[in-house]
């Protein structure tokens, strides 16, 4: 099963099984916004995105 989350310079988010989830958590931390035109998440530059594999 594969995990992400974001972490900004500043704050470091939760793990989450399903992207979708985390892309409106990383919202919450200001690692990015939700273009609404487009549906898709958008990460600022200093946000970066960590997956990792559990079995």
């Amino acid at each position: 099963m594969t995990k992400f989350r974001f972490v900004t310079p500043h704050r470091i988010g939760k793990w989450y099984t399903d992207l979708a989830l985390a892309h409106r958590q990383a919202m919450q931390i200001g690692a990015g916004f939700l273009d609404h035109r487009t549906g898709q998440f958008v990460a600022y530059c200093t946000t970066r995105m960590e997956t990792r594999q559990e079995a």
